[in-house]
């Protein structure tokens, strides 16, 4: 069974060959409007992707004290820029810029993160990990899913996903019992933790021993590592690891949507 890495590094050298039989290189805008230093981490990791692929990216920085509507006018600029084939924005905005403005103010065919309503795209992180669960083989028609935590960004397009692939799919929260959780996990085939408390699946869940637990949580624990949401080494079928496992699906799938959105 091929690791995270393994299928990262195989997917992104299928990447680098059909990019650079391409006329020209895709283009894709980054613009972040914070000095957050896990954002900045973000942005050098998808700069250094796009390097080792041969993709065009083009960091774009603004201060802190730009306003909404300066803002909103160099999403439109973008927009109207044919040389540029899709954009991100680097979350998180300062809190007197609206998330969901931005969200909208991106073309459509440009949104490469997948977040407009209207998007032709698939929000990367839910993306890459079904990608990488297809990859080993795992099959989702009729298996019980369970997602702990709402998102916009990773919860919820996860639960819509997995549905169009007919799972199960339930999801648990804040308000939802331990006890609950508890069950729901016991019947879980696939589990897909996103809610940033380090080791929140612990020994109080009993899991099924084929289950495949997939950990999007980043938590930087007293010793000053990188832990996820899920306690390493679960006995279970698969467990994808903290550092160096769905952080690097979404930046692989980010790099496969910009190559599909400079051919269109």
């Amino acid at each position: 069974m091929k690791t995270v890495k393994e299928y990262v590094a195989k997917r992104k050298a299928e990447l680098a060959t059909e990019i650079s039989l391409l006329p020209k290189p895709p283009r894709f805008a980054i613009l972040q409007v914070n000095d957050d230093p896990a954002s900045n981490a973000y942005v050098n990791g998808k700069l250094r992707d796009s390097k080792e692929l041969g993709i065009d990216a083009l960091p774009l920085s603004y201060p802190l004290t730009i306003s909404q509507d300066e803002l909103l006018e160099e999403i439109k600029q973008l927009n109207n820029d044919p040389s540029i084939g899709g954009m991100i924005v680097q979350l998180p905005l300062p809190k007197h810029i609206s998330e969901e403005a931005v969200k909208l103010a991106i073309d459509p065919k440009k949104d490469v993160d997948g977040f407009h309503p209207c998007s032709t795209f698939v929000p990367c992180t839910p993306k890459g990990i079904v990608e990488y669960l297809e990859s080993i083989g795992f099959s989702f028609a009729g298996k019980n899913a369970l997602i702990f935590g709402r998102s916009n960004i990773v919860g919820k397009p996860m639960a819509k996903l997995l549905l169009s692939k007919s799972c199960n799919v339930t999801v648990v929260h804040s308000k939802t019992s331990l006890e609950d959780q508890r069950f729901y996990a016991s019947h879980a085939d696939l589990i897909v933790l996103t809610i940033g408390k380090m080791h929140y699946l612990d020994d109080r869940f009993d899991l099924k021993p084929d289950a495949v637990l997939v950990d999007v949580g980043i938590n930087r624990g007293e010793d000053g590592k990188m832990h996820g949401d899920i306690v390493p080494d679960r006995k279970v079928a698969v467990q994808t690891p903290v550092p160096g496992g769905v952080g690097l699906l979404t930046r692989l799938a980010l790099m496969e949507n910009v190559l599909e959105a400079s051919k269109q």
